[in-house]
């Protein structure tokens, strides 16, 4: 069978890889001259700077994904552990100058004891956080992160039943009241709670189930692969295009074909109500050349958004315009790339600046009245901390991360300072931020390379719902079963993947995303992973809603 893939980011390219080693006709479709997406590759003047996800997380979800290709990801990557594995600096007070910073060290035990150093006795109570992060990671894995949720009877099995009263506790509080109900020190409830924006959200807004994503940082650790995420895009490159995939670059997909079912026939094989049956795209190349590729399956690892209101006829969407109105974005940001002369000890590899007033700082991206914090809570990454290939012989690089409203009116970026207004505005804030809390006084003069991306080229390069940086926030609404699904309910043939489907934001989601595909493909409705002996090639795939 013949499947399109359109995008080449790290859903597609993962999408591609597994659907080869099943035995299918796969092509992928990319707009822009290399693969990639959000995960991209900028070089400038001997510097290299991955363009999008920085932290890897999850190690169990990249292991699995490996082997279900045969490999595994100690074999296919580098992987570096970061100890500290992260350090918090604290917005200083007038009677500081510098801020004050806390490292998370490498290892629950060490942690513990640097909670403890804050709020005595909080090294006991992260131990019993932890303990329920683990709990609530591993049961997620198993019932909801790999669920296609093509089945009712994934929901009511023996052990959610049970857990039941537990889980109406996680998801009816906020990670802000869990964590504030255990922790009394401002920088620990900081720290507990920042996770909530790798989730896209205000951690207000997000579900106290959430709190899972502390066993990852604090509990499993931090790494680095070498090479950066490129490396790792490069990496699911390799093994789509060896399993047999076309890769087509230039390839702007401009319309998903579909045909209607013949009147009086037997809706053509069509099942649960779908109106029509996919046929393939039309596509534009380079030169604005159009062509058609025929498939029978198409799976969309572009922006859903896009997807759907752009790339589909008004009967073949499942979700309309009016469907987002009534969604929330995740942030936008503003990303800031910096070639520094020198030596930048006071940064590990990942740093994480904080605002005292915590609450106005998400308020502002999030709430009603938007607005771009100032003071801005920031992230810092210096990958040239651990991979000396990141930078020239003596210079240092930087990637700064600044949330702001997820709004294509605050511009776009541009290097040495030709972006908008806004955009530029918010960078020097940032660079003026980190020399003044960092205790960098010099770093300003310092910066050689400068190139910043605003929230208009999100929107203009990946077709960013309401440009934001990382999909819609992970809210209770819009988590799980209640998040955009990976298959058309209007459309045979037509699925998704990616970070605005199930289960959601994230490297490790868009693979699973990937696993969901395949799972939908097959008719495989359970709710965890899929085992080993199933993997791809070793078994004979179902047909796709045919009789």
């Amino acid at each position: 069978m013949r499947v399109i893939i359109i995008g080449a980011g790290v859903a597609g390219l993962a999408t591609a890889a597994l659907l080869t080693r099943e035995g299918y006709d796969v092509k992928v479709l990319e707009r822009h001259q290399s693969v990639g997406g959000r995960a991209g590759l900028l070089e400038r003047d001997g510097f290299r700077f991955d363009t999008g996800p920085s932290w890897y997380l999850m190690p169990t979800v990249f292991e699995h994904f490996f082997q279900l290709l045969g490999t595994s990801a100690h074999g296919e990557l580098d992987l570096v552990t970061l100890d500290p594995g992260y350090r918090v600096f604290l917005e200083p007070d007038s009677a500081r100058k510098t801020a004050q910073h806390i490292d998370i060290p490498h290892g629950e035990a060490r942690v513990r004891e640097a909670f403890d150093r804050l709020e005595p006795g909080a090294g006991e109570a992260l131990g019993k956080y932890l303990n329920s992060a683990r709990d609530t990671l591993e049961m997620a894995e198993k019932h909801f992160l790999y669920n296609p949720f093509t089945s009712l009877r994934t929901l009511t099995n023996r052990e959610i039943l049970r857990r039941l009263p537990d889980l109406a506790s996680l998801l009816g509080f906020s990670l802000e009241k869990h964590v504030a109900r255990r922790f009394s020190h401002p920088a620990l409830r900081q720290i507990l709670g920042y996770p909530a924006v790798f989730l896209g959200t205000h951690p207000a807004a997000a579900p106290a189930l959430y709190h899972l994503m502390s066993a990852l940082d604090l509990g499993d650790g931090v790494y680095y692969p070498m090479g950066g995420f490129w490396g790792l895009i490069q990496k699911l490159e390799h093994l789509a295009n060896t399993g047999g995939a076309q890769i087509i670059t230039g390839a702007d997909v401009q319309k998903i074909e579909t045909r209607e079912p013949v009147s009086g026939a037997r809706r053509a094989g069509l099942r649960g109500g779908k109106r029509s049956r996919v046929t393939g795209v039309r596509w534009q190349d380079a030169d604005g050349v159009e062509h058609f590729e025929g498939a029978d399956v198409v799976v969309s690892a572009a922006d859903l958004h896009h997807t759907e209101t752009q790339l589909l006829n008004e009967n073949d969407r499942t979700y309309p315009a009016r469907w987002w109105d009534r969604r929330k974005s995740g942030p936008g940001a503003v990303l800031t790339f910096l070639g520094v002369r020198g030596s930048l000890p006071q940064l590990p590899h990942h740093s994480l600046f904080f605002t005292r007033d915590w609450r106005r700082n998400f308020d502002a991206i999030f709430g009603r009245d938007r607005q771009i914090p100032d003071p801005a809570s920031a992230y810092v990454c210096r990958a040239s901390a651990t991979d000396s290939s990141a930078a020239p012989t003596g210079y240092e690089q930087l990637f700064i991360l600044t949330p702001v409203p997820a709004d294509p009116q605050i511009g776009v970026g541009g290097p040495d300072g030709s972006g908008d207004a806004l955009v530029e505005e918010v960078s020097r804030r940032s660079i003026e931020q980190i020399a003044k809390w960092a205790n960098i006084p010099d770093f300003p003069d310092r910066i050689t390379v400068r190139q910043t991306i605003g929230p208009a080229d999100f929107a203009r390069d990946y077709s960013a719902w309401s440009a934001g940086m990382l999909g819609p926030s992970h809210t209770l609404r819009q988590s799980a079963m209640f998040r955009a699904h990976g298959e058309s309910k209007k459309v045979a043939g037509l699925f998704y993947a990616g970070a605005a489907t199930a289960p959601g934001i994230g490297v490790p989601m868009c693979l699973i995303s990937a696993e969901i595909v395949l799972k939908r493909l097959r008719g495989d409705h359970s709710a965890g992973p899929i085992s080993l002996d199933r993997r791809p090639g070793l078994r004979a795939r179902d047909p796709v809603g045919e009789p």
